[in-house]
C-alpha cells in the first residue's frame, strides 16, 4: 500500500497534513495500523487476520485482549498486548485515563511517526520525545524504560500546556482534529513545520525489543 493510500484511509476527506515527499513503506509482509485497527469492531479471537498473500511466517502478529479497553462511553472495546508501538500507545492512552479507541491509537502512531522512525520508535525509551522526567528539557532526554516513558507522557498530556491535546484525545475526535491540536501545541517549537512534516501515513506495526520494556 502507497502512503498516499493509506493517509486517504486514515484521514479521508482532510486536506490538514502533507505526505511527507521521502515517506516510504516497510517491507512486504509488514503489518500496519490500518489493517490493525480495521479489525477491532470483529476481534472474538487472539489473532489478527491479514490478506492469504501474506505468509505467517513473514509477520510477528500483535495479540489482543478483547477486555480491558475502553470506549468514551465506557463500554469495552479492546486491548494489546506486547512490544508494539501500538501497545506503547495505548498505554500512554491507559494511564492518561484516555479512551483507548482506533482514533486515538492512529493519531498517536501518527505522532510516534513523527518524532521518530517508526523502525526504531523505541529510542532513547522517548518516543515522543518528551523533556519531563527524562533529563532533556528539548526532548532529547532517556527513560529507564517504555513503561515509564508512557507514565511520563500521559503526566505531561494532562497539564495545562497541553490541554487542546487531552480534550480532543477525551473526547475521542477524528484523527485530523487530534492531529491539529498537537501541531497548533507547543509540544514541538517548529509545529512540525507547521504540519507540513507531521506523518499522516499509515504507520507499521514494530516491536520494541523486549529489555526496553
Amino acid at each position: 500500500m502507497t502512503a498516499a493510500a493509506a493517509a486517504a484511509i486514515l484521514l479521508a476527506g482532510s486536506a490538514m497534513v502533507a505526505i511527507p515527499a521521502n515517506a516510504t513503506t516497510a517491507p512486504s509482509g509488514t503489518v500496519y495500523a490500518h489493517q490493525l485497527l480495521a479489525h477491532t469492531a470483529s476481534l472474538r479471537t487472539q489473532s489478527l487476520h491479514v490478506p492469504a498473500a501474506v505468509a505467517e511466517s513473514e509477520v510477528d502478529l500483535p495479540k489482543f485482549d478483547s477486555a480491558g479497553f475502553t470506549r468514551p462511553d465506557g463500554s469495552p472495546a479492546i486491548t494489546v498486548g506486547g512490544t508494539t508501538n501500538v501497545d506503547w500507545a495505548a498505554l500512554v492512552l491507559q494511564d492518561g485515563h484516555f479512551p483507548v479507541t482506533p482514533n486515538n491509537l492512529t493519531v498517536m502512531l501518527q505522532w510516534m511517526d513523527s518524532e521518530n522512525d517508526p523502525n526504531s520508535w523505541w529510542l532513547r525509551n522517548n518516543p515522543l520525545n518528551n523533556g519531563l522526567g527524562s533529563g532533556g528539557g528539548s526532548g532529547l532526554g532517556s527513560y529507564q524504560n517504555l513503561t515509564i516513558a508512557a507514565g511520563y507522557v500521559a503526566q505531561q498530556l494532562r497539564r495545562d500546556l497541553f490541554s487542546g491535546i487531552a480534550q480532543a484525545l477525551d473526547a475521542n475526535s477524528p484523527v485530523e482534529v487530534t492531529a491539529r491540536a498537537i501541531i497548533a501545541s507547543p509540544w514541538a517549537g517548529g509545529h512540525y513545520n507547521n504540519g507540513a512534516i507531521w506523518h499522516a501515513v499509515d504507520v507499521p506495526i514494530v516491536s520494541a525489543p523486549a529489555e526496553d520494556w
